[in-house]
């Protein structure tokens, strides 16, 4: 079923968000963070084939409202992004879901791409109720990890090809996960560029890398959020 526009409390403000249910109504929880076009036709299909797998998905508008499809216009809105407050968003996001009837058990993922990867570490490093972090090739200067703070395991999906994060950086985040005491499970795929899961983007995209990083994010989350 298609999803709809909600609105959440966020440190006493109002954020909106696109909100996918399962059929049932009821499953575990995923937050679904936008890349830096924003929330766009893409994230809310991601959304959707979450909530069509069992999921209840809410994806937040962190630009509140504004999204492009020029890769400038982008650059500018991921680095005038008010990362305190992103956070904040994405906080009130995982009380929103947990304080669902229909979110069972309570505990919450978090997936995000690209921007969206990075934030979804900020997002686990701030509230221990996320029990699981999904991290899709994510990049954004202005986003710092306390890695101590992390109490989730962590999925790290990037591409081999990836210019903005690349192999070395990928593995540098590994290293530093692991040392803080996460547990990971770090993927750097063959021929596989950034932003390869986008399948509205014809330059970047691979069906085969993006179906297994699907299948594996799917069955990390039920595992963790079980």
């Amino acid at each position: 079923m298609p999803g709809e526009g909600v609105e959440f409390g966020s440190n006493g403000s109002k954020a909106q968000a696109y909100l996918a249910t399962p059929a049932t109504g009821v499953g575990p929880a995923v937050i679904v963070i936008q890349e830096w076009w924003g929330l766009v036709a893409h994230i809310k299909a991601v959304a959707d084939r979450f909530a069509s797998a069992g999921f209840v998905a809410l994806a937040p508008d962190l630009y509140r409202g504004e999204s492009t499809r020029e890769p400038d216009d982008a650059g500018r809105l991921m680095m005038a992004l008010d990362i305190e407050r992103a956070v904040r968003d994405l906080d009130g996001a995982v009380r929103y879901l947990l304080a669902r009837p229909g979110v069972a058990p309570k505990r919450v993922g978090v997936v995000g791409f690209c921007m969206g990867g990075q934030l979804a570490l900020a997002a686990g490093c701030k509230n221990a109720s996320v029990a699981a972090v999904v991290d899709f090739y994510g990049v954004h200067p202005n986003v710092t990890l306390d890695f101590s703070k992390l109490r989730a395991p962590v999925l790290g999906i990037f591409g081999e090809r990836d210019s903005f994060v690349t192999p070395d950086v990928a593995h540098a985040l590994e290293r530093a996960l692991g040392e803080a005491g996460a547990a990971v499970d770090f993927h750097i795929y063959p021929d596989a560029d950034h932003a390869f899961f986008n399948d509205t983007r014809a330059d970047v995209y691979h069906p085969e890398a993006a179906l297994d990083a699907w299948t594996r994010t799917l069955a990390f989350l039920h595992e963790n959020l079980a």
